[in-house]
């Protein structure tokens, strides 16, 4: 009997760990959910509420890849703390909350259901991200929100539309810029080691890459004439060089500073009515954050590719060795990859 009370204590402190380590995983969640919709409110452009980046949404969904579909408690949780304060009845911020949660946990069953792979090594997964997880997917959050806003009488009917394209670009674009970059860092924060071999010139490439991003998009967006061109061989840059990993923070960097000029009205954004700067805005968001995700990912999967094409012919090589003993023994550096990046 004392062994019995023993193994069911265990098993009743284990079942308390586990708990309480998924009420924590679920109060991060919200934290972080919070967090992120408190910096992207700095940037509203309607009521206060819609905004041309909505970094919650990105944060939801790579929250959902990593964690699982539990997560959605901390979403829900945070879009409550976020909405209360400034929903305009408990009834719109009850429909915006439930919007703003199945959002990314329908994006994340199409990816699931497709086959994405959150390294974002394949062409594939690129694309399923762009197209099922942020444009499908945030669908449900800008049609939910916008008519919610609209039923309550804090939006007149005309503005359906106007707030419905920011409020859905603004989640598509914080998918497409927030989630890979918080993808990357995941992968970053569990390896076991980091890399080694690391060249100081890389970092310092690194460092120029970013700090070269910055300004361009500065100058591009803060000059009248219209040179928002400028920074997309930067982008090209960081995904031919560093991939996902420097594509991805360059893209965030090139959105948050077009969109503060879009707020300020200042740069290509001045002297334009709303919908104007919109549309200028998001086309030019939508382009750089593709063209980071789309040539990072092609750029990996070239690279695993070849790697598997060198393992290959080592392997034939060893083979043909072993058939024909009297034959040279290929060099080492034939039959291992030179590509340690």
């Amino acid at each position: 009997m004392a062994a019995v009370a023993r193994d069911t204590g265990i098993r009743r402190n284990n079942g308390f760990r586990r708990n309480g380590a998924t009420a924590l995983r679920l109060v991060a969640v919200a934290a972080l959910y919070y967090a992120g919709a408190w910096i992207g409110l700095l940037q509203e452009l309607v009521r206060d509420q819609v905004t041309p980046l909505w970094p919650p949404t990105g944060i939801a969904l790579a929250c959902l890849l990593t964690l699982g579909p539990m997560a959605w408690p901390g979403i829900a949780l945070g879009a409550v703390a976020v909405n209360a304060p400034i929903g305009p009845s408990p009834l719109a911020v009850l429909a915006i909350v439930v919007g703003n949660t199945l959002a990314p946990l329908c994006s994340y069953l199409l990816l699931r259901r497709v086959g994405f792979r959150p390294a974002l090594d394949r062409l594939r997964d690129a694309l399923v991200l762009v197209f099922l997880g942020a444009l499908a997917g945030m669908l449900i959050s800008a049609t939910v929100g916008a008519t919610a806003l609209i039923v309550s009488g804090a939006l007149p009917v005309g503005d359906f539309w106007t707030a419905w394209s920011v409020w859905w670009t603004g989640d598509a674009m914080g998918v497409l810029v927030i989630t890979p970059l918080l993808l990357v860092l995941h992968r970053l924060l569990h390896r076991v080691r980091l890399p080694r071999g690391v060249s100081p010139y890389r970092l310092l490439e690194a460092a120029v890459l970013l700090l070269g991003t910055a300004a361009v998009t500065l100058v591009a967006t803060r000059t009248e004439v219209s040179l928002l061109f400028l920074v997309f061989p930067f982008l090209i840059w960081a995904a031919l060089r560093f991939r996902l990993a420097g594509a991805a923070p360059c893209s965030l960097i090139v959105s948050v500073l077009a969109i503060a000029a879009t707020a300020e009205g200042t740069g290509p954004f001045s002297h334009h009515a709303l919908p104007a700067r919109m549309v200028t805005l998001q086309a030019f968001n939508g382009s750089t954050a593709l063209t980071a995700l789309l040539l990072s990912a092609i750029t990996t999967e070239r690279n695993a590719t070849r790697r598997q094409i060198e393992h290959v012919c080592a392997q034939l090589a060893e083979v043909v060795f072993r058939l024909a003993p009297d034959e040279p023994r290929p060099p080492e550096g034939d039959r291992k990859s030179t590509d340690r990046r």
